[in-house]
C-alpha cells in the first residue's frame, strides 16, 4: 500500500512535473512565438521599407531615365532642327546661285543685244549719211545742171525778147491799122458761142480719155517707185480735173462777147475776151500752184528734179471750165505758171510766187512777163 502510495506519489509528482514542464514549455513557447511574431513584423516592416525604397529607388531611376531620354530628344529635335537650318541655307545658297547665274546669262544677252543693236544703228547711221551724201551730191549736180540750165536760158529769153521787142513794134504798127477789123470780125453772138462751145468740149474730152489712160498708168509707176506724197498729190489733181468737167457742162453765154484783149507769143497776136483774159491769168496761177505742189511732193520723196515729167505739166487742164480760150492756149500759159512753181516748190522758196492764206499765185511782175495781156 505503502508502495502504491509511494508509485502513485510518484505518478502525481511526475504528473505534477510534467505538467510544469508542459506549462514552461507552452510559455516558452508562446513566448518565443511572441518574439517570433514580433520579429515578423520587425522583418515585414523592413520588407516594406525596402520595396518601398526599391520602389523610390525605381521611381527615381525611371526619372532619371526619362530625364536622360527628354534631354536625348532634345539633342536629337535640335540636331534635326539645325540640319533643316543647314539644309535649307544650303538651299538658299543654290537658289542664290542659280539666281546670279541667271542674272549673269541675262547681263550678258543684254551686252549682246546692246552690242547688236549698236551695231545696227552704226549700220543705219552709215547707210543714211551714205545716202544723204549720194542726195547732196545728186542735187549739187542737178542744181549745177539747172544753174546751167538757167543761164543758157536767160541768154535765150534775153535774145527772144530783144527779137520779140523788135517784132511787137512792127506788129503794133499793123495791128493798129487792123484794129477795129478786128473787133468787127471777133464778135459773136449766142448761136456762135454755141457752136464755139461743142467745138471746144469735144477737144476737152479727147484729151481727159488720153488724160485717163496717163494716170492710172503713172498711178503704177508711182506705187511701185513708193512715190507716196506724190501719189497723193496726182490724186488730188485728177479729183480737181473731174470737178472741172462737170463744170464744164454749165457754161455761160454773154450778148456782148468781143475779142477786145490781145496778147503776144513768139512774135504773134492773140485776141481774146475780158473773160478769155481772165481765163490765162488764173491758168499761169493754177499752174504755178500745182506745180509749187509738185515740186515739195518729189523733194519729200528723194525726187529728182524733173518739172516736165509731172503729171499735172503733161495734163496742163486743171481750171479749164469754159470756151473763152482754146485748149491749148490754156495748157500753155498753165504750163509756164508750172515749172515757175515747181521751181520754188522742189526749192522751199517764194522766188516767183506768193502763199496768200495756204493758196500759192504769181508775182504780178512775173505774171506780166508771162502773159502779156490788155484791152486795145
Amino acid at each position: 500500500m505503502k508502495s502504491r502510495y509511494i508509485k502513485n506519489l510518484s505518478l502525481s509528482a511526475l504528473l505534477a512535473g510534467g505538467l510544469l514542464f508542459g506549462l514552461s514549455i507552452d510559455t516558452n513557447a508562446q513566448r518565443a512565438r511572441g518574439n517570433s511574431k514580433e520579429e515578423q513584423k520587425a522583418a515585414e516592416a523592413t520588407k516594406e521599407r525596402n520595396a518601398r525604397a526599391e520602389q523610390a529607388q525605381r521611381q527615381q531611376q525611371q526619372r532619371q531615365q526619362q530625364q536622360t531620354q527628354r534631354v536625348q530628344q532634345q539633342r536629337q529635335q535640335a540636331q534635326q532642327r539645325a540640319a533643316q537650318q543647314a539644309q535649307q541655307q544650303r538651299a538658299n545658297q543654290s537658289r542664290q546661285a542659280q539666281q546670279q547665274q541667271a542674272q549673269q546669262q541675262q547681263q550678258q544677252m543684254q551686252r549682246v543685244q546692246q552690242q547688236r543693236q549698236q551695231a545696227q544703228q552704226q549700220q543705219q547711221q552709215r547707210a543714211a549719211q551714205q545716202a544723204q551724201q549720194q542726195r547732196a551730191t545728186q542735187q549739187q549736180r542737178q542744181q549745177q545742171q539747172r544753174q546751167g540750165q538757167w543761164q543758157q536760158d536767160q541768154r535765150i529769153q534775153q535774145q527772144r525778147a530783144a527779137q520779140q521787142q523788135q517784132q511787137q513794134r512792127v506788129q503794133q504798127q499793123r495791128a493798129g491799122q487792123q484794129q477795129r477789123a478786128q473787133r468787127d470780125y471777133q464778135r459773136y453772138d449766142r448761136q456762135q458761142q454755141q457752136r464755139l462751145q461743142q467745138q471746144r468740149i469735144a477737144e476737152y474730152n479727147r484729151r481727159m480719155q488720153n488724160a485717163q489712160a496717163l494716170r492710172l498708168q503713172r498711178q503704177r509707176q508711182l506705187e511701185q517707185q513708193r512715190r507716196m506724197n506724190y501719189l497723193r498729190y496726182q490724186q488730188r489733181y485728177w479729183e480737181q480735173v473731174q470737178r472741172d468737167r462737170a463744170r464744164l457742162q454749165q457754161a455761160r453765154y454773154y450778148d456782148n462777147y468781143v475779142n477786145d484783149y490781145r496778147y503776144s507769143r513768139n512774135g504773134n497776136y492773140y485776141y481774146t475776151s475780158q473773160y478769155g483774159a481772165q481765163m490765162l491769168q488764173d491758168a499761169v496761177n493754177r499752174g504755178y500752184e500745182e506745180g509749187f505742189w509738185a515740186g515739195q511732193a518729189d523733194r519729200q520723196d528723194g525726187w529728182g528734179y524733173n518739172p516736165q515729167g509731172s503729171y499735172g505739166y503733161q495734163d496742163a487742164s486743171y481750171g479749164y471750165d469754159s470756151y473763152y480760150v482754146e485748149m491749148d492756149e490754156y495748157s500753155y500759159y498753165f504750163r509756164e505758171g508750172f515749172r515757175r512753181g515747181y521751181e520754188d516748190g522742189y526749192h522751199s522758196r517764194n522766188q516767183y510766187g506768193y502763199n496768200d492764206n495756204g493758196r500759192y499765185s504769181v508775182l504780178g511782175a512775173i505774171l506780166g512777163t508771162i502773159l502779156n495781156i490788155a484791152r486795145f
